[in-house]
């Protein structure tokens, strides 16, 4: 995996967190998608939460490859994607485009977690 973000197993949970505050350059940008697909097409992690909290800027590219994870995954039985850690800038970004209703957004990932309980 690359350094923009890292992965770790909690309990039965693939928690990937973003280490860059910016998540702008095209060419990153599709590294983290090819990796954060093979976490679904290849290894079938199916609880996974993408914890943005030290993410500072994202691009609509960013959006585009959060909603092709929630794609591939709705296909899945069993599957959910829960995003926590969002700051005001792209809560109100999701609220304005109404991803907010078809994202599961939780504020810490021990609430993220709560979701499957």
């Amino acid at each position: 995996m690359g350094s923009a973000f890292t992965v770790q197993q909690i309990e039965k949970f693939t928690v990937v967190e973003f280490q860059t505050p910016s998540l702008k350059d095209p060419a990153e940008l599709e590294r983290i998608a090819t990796d954060l697909y093979r976490l679904v097409d290849e290894e079938d992690h199916r609880r996974i939460i993408l914890d943005f909290e030290k993410v500072l800027y994202l691009t609509s590219q960013a959006i585009g490859i959060v909603m092709a994870m929630r794609k591939k995954m709705a296909a899945l039985k069993n599957s959910r994607l829960v995003l926590c850690g969002v700051n005001a800038t792209l809560a109100q970004l999701l609220k304005i485009t109404g991803l907010d209703k078809m994202l599961t957004v939780k504020p810490t990932q021990k609430e993220a977690i709560k979701v499957w309980d």
